[in-house]
């Protein structure tokens, strides 16, 4: 690896393969902010950009749920047309405390769309990856019968210094109750 400093930065120039030998700047693989696998088949990320979409095209997706609200960008759009992806998209205003509004009916629609196995590999999604991605992830893993305190650990590791009580009290709150009937086949979760 070399370091180029013409302009006075020093930032690497090129990568490495698993074999050890350079490989081309188009073959590195960036993933998303705060993108982490959340299970078999299930994604989640901040928003995309440009440089993520080598990585996405390494997961293989068939859907993409985008949980806000602004028209999805064009870049984007075509990424997803060209590949055949689906994009699902759940406006959900990002506002901040005291005026959080989840709207529990979006996050039920949303996670009926996670929870089918036909639209899997999926990739969840808002601005940051943190609050509205982090409610639906943790009203998954309710349905997924994580006890509350795991689930608010993976919350507050995602959102961090801005984890919202108002989000944790959503997700402790959200009635799980009319989706248990949806098959939870992928991972261990079926008990």
């Amino acid at each position: 690896m070399k370091l180029d400093s013409t302009n006075g930065d020093t930032k690497p120039s090129g990568s490495f393969t698993e074999g050890g030998g350079a490989a081309d700047d188009d073959d590195v693989l960036v993933p998303p902010l705060n993108f982490a696998v959340v299970d078999n088949g299930i994604f989640r990320s901040g928003f995309p950009e440009p440089a993520n979409f080598g990585f996405l095209k390494s997961l293989h997706l068939r859907s993409v749920v985008c949980l806000c609200p602004e028209p999805y960008p064009e870049p984007n759009s075509e990424f997803l047309k060209s590949h055949g992806i689906r994009l699902f998209q759940f406006g959900i205003d990002g506002c901040k405390e005291p005026f959080v509004n989840i709207p529990e009916d979006t996050i039920r629609e949303a996670l009926k769309v996670v929870l089918d196995v036909r639209n899997h590999p999926v990739l969840i999604h808002c601005k940051r990856g943190k609050h509205r991605t982090g409610c639906l992830v943790g009203c998954l893993r309710r349905l997924q019968r994580w006890c509350l305190s795991s689930v608010f650990d993976e919350y507050q590791r995602f959102a961090a210094a801005k984890a919202r009580v108002s989000d944790q009290r959503f997700i402790e709150l959200f009635d799980i109750s009319c989706l248990k009937h949806y098959p939870l086949s992928f991972s261990c979760s079926r008990k």
